[in-house]
């Protein structure tokens, strides 16, 4: 076993002790510690996305807040791949007794049954809701292999419909919400494009930056931690309105894709034979965290607002995202496994 230690966003530092190339365990020792005891020996977090992404940061991140407090050790374990399935997999496999969770985004419960005609899991079945984790914005980012002239989203289809073997797009997965936006802006009349996914945003970011894709569209907070090397534009934000951690680039609405309104989310899930109690527990776990404030301003630094809901509030958002987004992802024939 290997031990090393990682600054997340430029703050204090924490100690991980690697015990494989998909896990880390947060010792207590390395943390403050709180005078209420914690519930749990160990808690196994079970993450969608490889080191560096966000659901690794999340991760990470609330990691650190419920060592010492939810349990005494937590396990940090990233599932790359098949746009959060692998990671599903691993959460069916464990006990269901509170002390497996998932963090994934929110479109792996609401929007995958829909993109995928295999899923491989049934939302309703394998996965209980506990809280959401955390809300951001999409960026739209072009890297070197787009002109310098090309200032915005507008700008980027003209350009991508006048160089048709570069019109390419990557993102950090099939059916990710980021493919989704890239389909709703990119699919117009006389534009043939050809859609990039990578196992997680950070290899993607290696290809946009290394000028074998034109496009990326990721978190705002991972393309903001880019931008001041000038490798990359981001021409756009997905918000409603313009994003307070980047307030000098419009939003798609602003430049005529209303349509393509959209935050990404992330949420805690529980293996879908947990109790109602164990996903209660876990929610209020996650909502104490949220609370102290830490949490919420290490976020910010990264373009994250934390966030926390009871279980019942989440299975709502899940299901009012299925209903609201399902009809427009067929009509449109955005598909994850295409």
């Amino acid at each position: 076993m290997t031990t090393r230690s990682l600054s997340l966003f430029g703050g204090r530092r924490r100690r991980l002790m690697l015990t494989g190339a998909a896990a880390a365990i947060l010792s207590p020792a390395a943390f403050a510690q709180t005078s209420a005891a914690p519930m749990h020996e160990r808690l196994r977090l079970i993450c969608t996305g490889p080191a560096g992404s966000v659901p690794d940061i999340l991760a990470r991140r609330f990691g650190e807040e419920l060592t010492g407090t939810f349990a005494r050790q937590v396990v940090i374990d990233n599932r790359p791949g098949a746009s959060g399935q692998i990671a599903v997999r691993a959460l069916r496999s464990a006990p269901a007794d509170g002390t497996t969770w998932l963090l994934a985004q929110g479109a792996l419960a609401s929007l995958y049954p829909t993109l995928y005609e295999k899923l491989g899991y049934d939302p309703a079945r394998d996965l209980r809701s506990v809280s959401v984790a955390a809300e951001m914005n999409l960026g739209v980012a072009v890297g070197p292999a787009v002109p310098a002239d090309v200032t915005g989203v507008r700008a980027l289809v003209d350009w991508m419909r006048s160089h048709p073997a570069s019109a390419n797009a990557a993102s950090p997965g099939a059916g990710t919400l980021p493919h989704i936006l890239e389909a709703m802006v990119f699919d117009q009349p006389g534009l043939s494009w050809r859609h990039v996914p990578y196992p997680g945003g950070p290899p993607a970011m290696v290809a946009l930056l290394g000028g074998q894709v034109a496009v990326l569209v990721l978190p705002e907070g991972l393309l903001l931690a880019q931008l001041a090397g000038g490798r990359l534009r981001m021409l756009a934000t997905s918000g409603s309105e313009r994003s307070p951690f980047s307030p000098s680039v419009p939003t798609l609405t602003e430049q005529g894709y209303a349509r393509s309104a959209m935050r990404e989310w992330f949420a805690f899930f529980l293996p879908g034979g947990a109790s109602e109690a164990s996903a209660n527990e876990a929610s209020e776990a996650v909502r104490t965290v949220v609370a102290r404030g830490d949490l919420a301003r290490s976020l910010q630094d990264a373009a994250m607002v934390a966030a926390h809901s009871t279980p019942a509030q989440l299975a709502a958002r899940i299901e009012d995202e299925r209903r609201a987004w399902a009809p427009l992802l067929v009509s449109a024939g955005i598909r994850g496994d295409s």
